[in-house]
């Protein structure tokens, strides 16, 4: 009998800890939810509940702004508000991260469903073919949105993307979140507890060669992904990312539309001359602006020129 509680002692040990880190976790994950609160809007498209801010004059030719991956509306608005004030900007927390929803049961989630939602969000809202502004794996769902729905976009201009298949395989702990029971321990107890340690070298990465804006990860409200919703979807978004671009990128030289790629030579993220090098000179009216010395996350840097190239895609579709 005693060799029986024991052995069952044994058995518990482990649950037990997983569980109290599990705890753990989620009170960490309500605490990011108090620290960023969604201050923009909510509206529901097909069910799914999207968070959006809209800024600039109601009358101004507008421009939807994809975030990129890991990432939230509060990035990008850090680094343009002020260079694209004379405009009137969506700015979207993609479905799945920063506060907005992904469909319940969205595991086969792809580029194009995600394009779809978007265009049905635009419907919602009222507005019509947008410019849009891609960054990163935003490009991706913005290029997605134009071969899918070419109606209702102008043009578009693709910051640092990553837009072809063969990027390298997934980060293991992308691989690892997609795991049956495994994948919970790591977005429940592992990603709380790790996460907030490494966000700082993700970030170095992202911005390198340049340097870190003092404050980003506070301002750009980074921590968000760290939450278990938008940790599991971004997860899987990286974990398929080679399949969903290489679903994709034969289908480029029939987008028509005005397109202005803005990458730096030194990205140590994507490689510029992997992905927007070749996609600028696929894509009929694809324009390459190389910026030297700049990284993934040039728009911070670089806003006047991100500004430039929307002002000139507006103007070539008008």
């Amino acid at each position: 009998m005693k060799m029986s509680y024991l052995l069952i002692a044994a058995l518990a040990a482990p649950l037990i800890l997983v569980l109290a880190a599990c705890a753990s976790g989620a009170g960490k994950s309500g605490a990011l939810a108090e620290r960023f609160p969604p201050e923009g809007d909510f509206v529901t498209v097909q069910g799914v509940r999207l968070h959006h801010k809209i800024t600039g004059p109601a009358g101004a030719a507008p421009v939807l702004v994809l975030h990129g991956a890991s990432s939230n509306l509060e990035e990008p608005m850090l680094a343009l508000a002020d260079d694209l004030a004379a405009y009137r900007v969506i700015w979207l927390d993609r479905p799945g991260l920063g506060w907005s929803e992904r469909p319940e049961g969205g595991g086969d989630w792809t580029p194009a469903r995600e394009a779809d939602l978007i265009a049905a969000f635009l419907t919602e809202i009222g507005v019509e073919r947008p410019t849009v502004l891609g960054h990163s794996w935003g490009a991706a769902i913005t290029l997605r949105l134009m071969m899918d729905h070419p109606g209702r976009t102008t043009g578009a201009v693709l910051v640092a993307p990553a837009i072809r298949a063969h990027v390298g395989d997934a980060a293991f702990y992308n691989e690892l979140t997609t795991w049956p029971v495994i994948g919970a321990i790591v977005t429940r107890a592992v990603v709380p507890l790790v996460g907030p340690g490494s966000l700082e070298d993700g970030v170095k990465s992202a911005f390198s060669p340049e340097p870190v804006p003092d404050g980003y990860i506070e301002d750009a409200e980074i921590p968000l992904i760290l939450r278990p919703g938008p940790w599991r979807h971004n997860a899987a978004d990286m974990a398929r990312v080679n399949e969903s671009l290489a679903a994709q990128e034969e289908r480029y030289a029939g987008i028509t539309q005005p397109v202005i790629l803005l990458a730096g030579p030194d990205d140590t993220v994507v490689a510029t001359d992997r992905h927007a090098v070749p996609v600028a000179e696929t894509l009929p009216n694809g324009e390459l602006r190389l910026i030297e010395g700049a990284g993934h996350n040039l728009h911070h840097w670089h806003g006047e020129a991100v500004a430039a190239a929307v002002e000139d895609v507006v103007a070539r579709a008008r």
